[in-house]
């Protein structure tokens, strides 16, 4: 009660509105982000992804193509007074690195990614985002779809499959597109421009081994989780734990116990760092267990600093009918013990850049076969199939079967770019602060268009985007209206022919 005797009504506590994707600024990228991501697209899966572009395109009335390896060109002709502008390509993929976390139930074939707002990110729940390369995709939409956007005549190039083997650049045909300058909207820290990139091949590795009964009576089940992971060019160089690697220095503690493995499944995706491995091996003494927590202890500690979330767990388990034999199991270990993993080379030539690197990206051990997958990056052609070589004979001292896949090649830097004259003092006079113009270490389209399209003025450009790869993987709102801001800018100001 009150001083007075009377009681004082209570005000009803007001529910907080949780603002939505949709609703922030630009709210017309967001809004296609949003649409992008409600149709499911992981790499070599894109049909509805590539409809759904299809229908964007012809529903604006734009010229709009599917060539025979399913790459989306939609065509817009320049506004009034820029006609006399170079043609303009604005070049995205459209497929997307499904990863998720264990313990998150999600489909992406089925599933749309849900996005939600986290302070100044934006995230998903469990899985990648989809940012990598969904917001180049919506910033090119946007210019499709505006009637007030000054721009010059555009040509979008929305590539499939780039994360999982570039078959969509690889496969371009020539003469589909008229532009000079290209924009590829795939690099990830809005104060950089990339005007190069790395080139990479995978190696892939395959040995069958006969399965016999246990020797041993103790199993368990090994388990390493909560690795930040992350892009495996982009993010080599953070000395982040690579769960193959660390899975393996764990297994090779029970080599004094005479451990035979009875299954391994590590990694995810051949271009992202390993977050996550899960094995169950055999032993013939409980002792292992000490053995085991001791270097546990020792690998946490190391790796306290870039990996702090790191899991490392064991549990008994029940003896599994086969495994692999004792000499196989300590080949396996000591293989995959010499195998190079992380920054090979720096480059001499760009300082801070790394030149060389290998990632193991997957261990699989089952049904009496074991095989591996790695990637090895480098902007440097012959510096590459060195790393590559290094890697495969590690494999083939063991007597593996050896295969070299996939290679693509990097994007040689042009500091005489025109565009890249354009866009140097045009983000100095925006912003107040001088560009980060670099070559990366991921691999870009750029090398391979370059050779589908000869002479092509290229430059790599976009929002802030962290862990990509990974279901971390977040997008910088205020960065996102940064980019927006600058590149209707660059639009505007476009060299003439």
């Amino acid at each position: 009660m009150s001083a007075e005797g009377f009681l004082i009504p209570l005000i009803p506590k007001q529910k907080t509105k949780k603002m939505s994707v949709r609703s922030l600024s630009p709210v017309e990228i967001w809004n296609h982000f949003e649409d992008l991501n409600a149709v499911p697209r992981p790499s070599k899966h894109e049909e509805r992804v590539i409809a759904f572009m299809k229908d964007f395109g012809n529903k604006l009335g734009l010229e709009t193509y599917e060539d025979p390896a399913g790459n989306v060109i939609i065509k817009k002709p320049a506004t009034p007074g820029m006609e006399d502008r170079q043609t303009v390509i604005l070049q995205a993929h459209l497929d997307m690195v499904h990863q998720k976390n264990s313990d998150t139930d999600f489909d992406f074939n089925t599933q749309g990614i849900q996005s939600f707002i986290d302070g100044e990110w934006v995230k998903a729940k469990g899985t990648t985002l989809g940012a990598d390369n969904g917001m180049g995709v919506a910033a090119a939409m946007s210019v499709l779809a505006s009637k007030e956007i000054i721009h010059p005549a555009i040509e979008a190039l929305f590539t499939i499959d780039e994360e999982t083997g570039m078959t969509g650049a690889f496969e371009l045909q020539q003469g589909i597109l008229d532009g000079s300058i290209l924009l590829n909207l795939d690099t990830e820290d809005d104060d950089e421009f990339s005007i190069g990139c790395a080139g990479g091949i995978d190696t892939n590795t395959s040995y069958d081994y006969i399965e016999e009964t246990p020797a041993g009576e103790y199993t368990y089940k090994i388990s390493v989780t909560g690795l930040k992971g992350g892009h495996s060019g982009m993010d080599i160089h953070l000395e982040r734990g690579n769960a193959n690697k660390i899975m393996n220095r764990l297994m090779a503690e029970g080599q004094a116990f005479g451990i035979q493995v009875a299954e391994v499944n590590g990694g995810s995706l051949r271009n992202a760092i390993p977050r996550e491995s899960f094995a169950t091996v055999v032993v013939n003494n409980e002792d292992f267990l000490e053995t085991f927590e001791l270097a546990k202890e020792e690998i946490m500690e190391e790796f306290a600093i870039s990996d702090g979330g790191l899991k490392i767990s064991i549990e008994a388990t029940e003896l599994p009918a086969k495994v692999m034999n004792e000499v196989d199991s300590a080949k396996l270990i000591q293989t995959i013990y010499a195998v190079h993993n992380g920054v090979y080379r720096m480059s001499m030539a760009i300082k801070g850049l790394v030149e060389t690197s290998s990632s193991l990206a997957r261990v699989i051990v089952k049904d009496g076969n074991f095989k591996t997958q790695s990637l090895q990056r480098s902007s440097v052609e012959s510096s590459k199939m060195d790393v590559a070589h290094t890697v495969g004979s590690v494999f083939v001292l063991m007597g593996c079967e050896v295969e070299h896949t996939g290679s693509y090649p990097g994007w040689a830097p042009n500091p005489g770019s025109a565009i890249l004259n354009v866009m140097e003092p045009l983000y100095k006079n925006m912003f107040n602060e001088e560009p980060k113009v670099k070559a990366c270490h991921a691999g870009l389209e750029c090398g391979i268009l370059n050779e589908r399209y000869p002479g092509l003025d290229m430059i790599s450009f976009g929002p802030t985007i962290r862990n990509p790869h990974s279901p971390d993987e977040m997008v910088n709102i205020k960065s996102v209206e940064k980019f927006w801001n600058f590149f209707l800018e660059v639009l505007k100001e476009t060299p003439k022919r």
